[in-house]
Order: C-alpha cells, then sequence, then structure tokens
C-alpha cells in the first residue's frame, strides 16, 4: 500500500464508522427503516438542513446532538483530506510532466524508444549500459509506471506527430519503432520519416514480409527478432566457436575484448593515411575489421595499404584502453 492510499483509508474508515454509528443510532432508537435512517445521517452530518423526514423523539434530539458533535468533525476532516489528496496528486502531475518536458527540450543528438514491451526494455538497458541519452514513449499507463524513475519516459502514441515532438524529434539522433505490432511500427516510421528526412530509424518486424514494407515506409534498418533468434540456435549447435567468440567479443562488461565503432573526425590528421602509416595495428595493437565508407559501403578485412577517408567508420577489436587511444588517434 503507498503513501497516498493510506493518507485516504483512515478517513475514509472513520468517515464509514461514523455513517454506520448514526444510521443504527436511528434504526434502534426510532424504529425507522434503515434506509430512513441512512438518509437522516448523511443529511445530518452534511448540514444540508433539509427537514426530518420523521418525527424525532426526545431520545432521538439527544442523538442527533451527538452525531453532529461527533461527526460532522469527522466527515469535514475526510473531506479535505481527499480533496487535498487528489489537489496534490493533480499538482505532482503538472509538475512532473513541466519537469519530465523541460529535461526533454535539453536533450541533443538523444534516441527515442518507441515501446517498451520486452524488447524496448532490453534496447533501455544496452543504451544505459552505454551512456546514451534516451527516451521512452509508451502508451499502456500500467507499463509506463513500471519503467524505472531514471529513465525518461512519455505516456502517449508514437504514431501521432504531436508525441514524437514532444520527445525532442527534431533533435534526436535516431530512432526505434518496436511497438506491438508490424502496422504500428509501420505507421510510427511513416510519422517519423515524415518529419525528419535525416533520421535514423530502426524498426522491428515479426511478420514476413513486414520488413520490406518498413524499409519503404523509411525505416533504415529492419530486425525480425524471430529470424535472427532462430539462425543464433541453430549456429549455436552448427558453429558453437564461432557464436562463442561473437558473444566474448560484443558483450558489455568484458574488459578482455570489446568490439567499437569509431567515426573518423573531419579533422583527423589520419585521413588520406593507410591503416599501417597510422600504426593503428603495430602500435595499438587494435583489429580493424572492416570500415564503413561515408557511402555506406563496407570494406571487410581491411589491408595495411587501405585508405583511411573522410567520413570513415572503422569496426574495431581491441581492449578497452587501447580502443579509447584510437579514439583519440582518430580525433587528433
Amino acid at each position: 500500500m503507498n503513501v497516498i492510499q493510506q493518507r485516504i483509508l483512515y478517513p475514509a474508515i472513520l468517515l464509514i464508522t461514523v455513517i454506520a454509528f448514526g444510521t443504527i443510532g436511528y434504526s434502534l432508537i426510532e424504529q425507522w427503516h434503515p434506509f430512513d435512517s441512512l438518509y437522516m445521517t448523511i443529511i445530518t452530518l452534511s448540514t444540508v438542513g433539509y427537514e426530518e423526514i420523521h418525527t424525532l423523539s426526545t431520545a432521538g434530539k439527544v442523538f442527533t446532538i451527538v452525531l453532529i458533535l461527533s461527526g460532522v468533525g469527522g466527515m469535514f476532516y475526510t473531506l479535505s483530506v481527499a480533496a487535498k489528496v487528489i489537489v496534490e496528486g493533480e499538482l505532482r502531475d503538472i509538475l512532473g510532466r513541466k519537469k519530465l518536458s523541460k529535461t526533454i527540450e535539453g536533450l541533443k543528438n538523444h534516441y527515442i524508444i518507441c515501446g517498451y514491451g520486452r524488447m524496448g526494455k532490453i534496447i533501455s538497458k544496452e543504451m544505459a549500459a552505454h551512456g546514451a541519452s534516451f527516451v521512452v514513449i509508451e502508451k499502456t499507463p500500467e507499463v509506463l509506471a513500471s519503467i524505472d524513475k531514471s529513465i525518461l519516459a512519455l505516456q502517449g502514441d508514437s504514431t501521432q506527430d504531436a508525441v514524437l515532438k514532444e520527445a525532442g524529434f527534431e533533435k534526436a539522433r535516431g530512432l526505434i519503432s518496436v511497438l506491438s505490432s508490424d502496422a504500428d511500427n509501420l505507421y510510427a516510421v511513416l510519422s517519423a520519416r515524415e518529419l525528419n528526412s535525416k533520421l535514423k530509424i530502426a524498426a522491428r518486424a515479426s511478420e514476413e514480409g513486414a520488413e520490406q514494407k518498413l524499409i519503404r515506409a523509411g525505416a533504415d534498418n529492419v530486425i525480425s527478432p524471430y529470424h535472427i533468434g532462430g539462425q543464433r540456435i541453430a549456429h549455436t549447435m552448427l558453429k558453437p566457436a564461432v557464436v562463442d567468440f561473437i558473444e566474448f567479443a560484443t558483450k558489455k562488461g568484458n574488459i578482455e575484448l570489446q568490439m567499437e565503432e569509431i567515426r573518423v573526425k573531419e579533422n583527423s590528421h589520419i585521413i588520406g593515411r593507410n591503416l599501417d602509416e597510422c600504426g593503428i595495428r603495430k602500435e595499438l595493437g587494435i583489429i580493424i575489421v572492416a570500415i564503413k565508407r561515408a557511402s555506406n559501403e563496407m570494406e571487410f578485412n581491411p589491408t595495411s595499404t587501405s585508405l583511411i577517408r573522410k567520413g570513415d567508420t572503422l569496426i574495431a577489436m581491441g581492449e578497452v584502453k587501447q580502443l579509447k587511444e584510437l579514439e583519440k588517434l582518430v580525433g587528433a
């Protein structure tokens, strides 16, 4: 039981007790019907001042005085507590919403995650582990209430333009749509692409054929969890050593080996030089698995003579310390 429920419970019990006391009292003293006794109790406690439904006896008048002295204060106390809780709750919601909106307004190059189901929860966890800024949009109030308070989360429909704008869409780096159905994901992708033609969009596809539709709608990448999961399970049996290596290389927190992507900055001094001249392999001991060119062309297993160009992204494998040194080298 939360604090608000506790604050309401005890006054409510007091109010019910007073009403029951008045109803039983009139029924026993005046021999009235229980409903008449309840009606008399309510108009007495609320000080409405309607006429008595039956003529009171002397004992009934004395009981009415006792009921007023003991019950009216309790009733007004209960109503004041209930009003206070409602007002405070509404005020808290308003202030909380304003604070959230202000925080989101200050974000830049963040990610928007549409949907906080099983996939959305995993994606949020990974984003947080990598220190990335992100905002979650969740439609269901119950699910929204279960989200950790450290996560920026909005209640709303991800397919609505107004909600996407509230999530700081204009300044976001990317959007991930993992809603419960392909139709919702398709609608969210369409809305997102229409609002921002340069935004990187990734979406989930559940059914066969949905992948191409999502790509046509504007998604840059479409992931089918069932397809990938099936392949992974098969490879676990057929190529266990390969799967173990990939898991070892990509698992967050592995201090021995990490695989990262490092973008070459425009002012980097290594632009126009090959991998051998940069000393990435010899001096840092880092393996360059691939180079993604600005044209999105991927050069796998580049040789020592492969040139580094403006806009390239290096897919590198090495120890965390070495990778940080590579980031400095690339950005210098």
